[in-house]
């Protein structure tokens, strides 16, 4: 699950949490992706990320398949849809990413129409903590479904598509949802070289509204610079002609995905 989800799982399941927590100690409900021969070579390509406590990085933005699979939970085989969040972490697994465990609150089995309630409760080793644990995001905006749940992240009938960004991030629970995450805005893609380049960073909240956010640090190339109070930096671009990575991180506030400037 994810989503408004770690809070509303944790306050309609906290018991259930707790013993899930317990038994990936002891390693009774961690998952492993099947043999490849069971996942399905069709499904959507996206953007995925991983980002742990304290905001570090357990699995840098990389193109995944979010295809169809089957996953272990408790002695059962349980059907994953393509195109979901699920998906999208096993992709991620098979391809050297951190290893996740799950529990199930429904009934999963060799259809993806009962794997709408497996739960994400621990990933990279880091596992739930009271209100605080796994959330996913598309596009900036928190998912209102179970991570696997064939209905979409929306609920709404729409799986993931090719070119979406998914985001799985460690949430910082408070009265006010998770912390923001961070996206950059830019004029272009393209910049001449050692030309300016300016950027908006904005963060994103539970339900995908943005606001400017002051002090992050934002980088391409060897240049970095801090934003102002309505988000903004100006940076300069390298002086070799190339693709170069545009990142912006600020202490508190989940990263942002990266994006390719090309020096020209």
């Amino acid at each position: 699950m994810s989503a408004r989800p770690v809070l509303a799982a944790t306050l309609l399941a906290a018991a259930a949490l707790a013993i899930a927590a317990a038994a990936d100690a002891q390693g009774g409900t961690r998952t492993h992706v099947l043999p490849s021969g069971r996942v399905a070579a069709s499904g959507p390509t996206v953007q995925s990320m991983i980002v742990g406590i304290g905001e570090r990085v357990l699995e840098p933005a990389r193109s995944v398949t979010a295809a169809g699979t089957s996953l272990r939970v408790g002695g059962r085989g349980c059907a994953v849809a393509a195109g979901t969040p699920l998906a999208v972490l096993a992709a991620a697994r098979r391809a050297g990413g951190p290893g996740f465990a799950l529990h199930d609150y429904g009934h999963c089995g060799p259809s993806p129409v009962n794997s709408g309630q497996l739960f994400v409760y621990s990933l990279g080793g880091e596992a739930n903590s009271g209100q605080s644990g796994w959330e996913y995001k598309v596009g900036g905006l928190s998912g209102s479904t179970g991570a696997a749940d064939p209905s979409g992240p929306m609920g709404d009938g729409r799986r993931l598509r090719s070119g979406d960004q998914v985001l799985w991030f460690w949430c910082e629970a408070t009265s006010g949802g998770c912390q923001r995450t961070l996206s950059l805005r830019t004029a272009g893609a393209t910049v001449a070289r050692g030309g300016s380049l300016g950027v908006t960073v904005v963060g994103y909240d539970n339900e995908g509204r943005a606001a400017p956010v002051a002090g992050a640090i934002v980088t391409l190339g060897s240049d970095f610079a801090s934003t102002a109070g309505n988000g903004r930096a100006t940076l300069v671009a390298p002086s070799a002609p190339g693709r170069y990575p545009l990142s912006a991180a600020r202490s508190g506030l989940v990263p942002s995905f990266p994006e390719t400037i090309v020096a020209r």
